[in-house]
C-alpha cells in the first residue's frame, strides 16, 4: 500500500483542514473527530493533522497508479487553498 506524506508550514493549519473538508464534502467519508482527520475517497485515504506551525498531510492508496492520482488530487486541493501559498514536497 503506497503512502506519501508532506509537512507544510502553516500559521493556522486547523483553518486549512476546514477548507479542505469543505472542498471534499463529497468524499465517501470525512472523520473530523479523529486525530488526524481522515478523509476517505474511492481511491484511498488522506489524513490531515494540525501541528504547531505546520500541516501534516498523508496520502495512502491500494496501488501505485491510484496513489499517484490521489496524491495529484490532494496536491491540487492544497494549491487551491484561499490566501495560502504552500511549498509542497511529498516524501514516500
Amino acid at each position: 500500500m503506497p503512502i506519501s506524506r508532506a509537512e507544510l508550514a502553516a500559521e493556522d493549519a486547523a483553518a486549512l483542514i476546514d477548507q479542505l473538508c469543505e472542498r471534499w464534502s463529497d468524499a465517501e467519508k470525512i472523520d473530523r473527530a479523529s486525530d488526524p482527520v481522515r478523509i476517505d475517497f474511492a481511491s484511498g485515504s488522506c489524513y490531515l493533522q494540525a501541528q504547531p506551525d505546520k500541516l501534516l498531510v498523508v496520502v495512502e492508496a491500494v496501488d501505485d497508479e491510484t496513489h499517484d492520482q490521489l496524491e495529484g488530487e490532494v496536491d491540487n486541493a492544497l494549491d487551491a487553498l484561499k490566501g495560502v501559498e504552500l511549498d509542497i514536497v511529498w516524501e514516500a
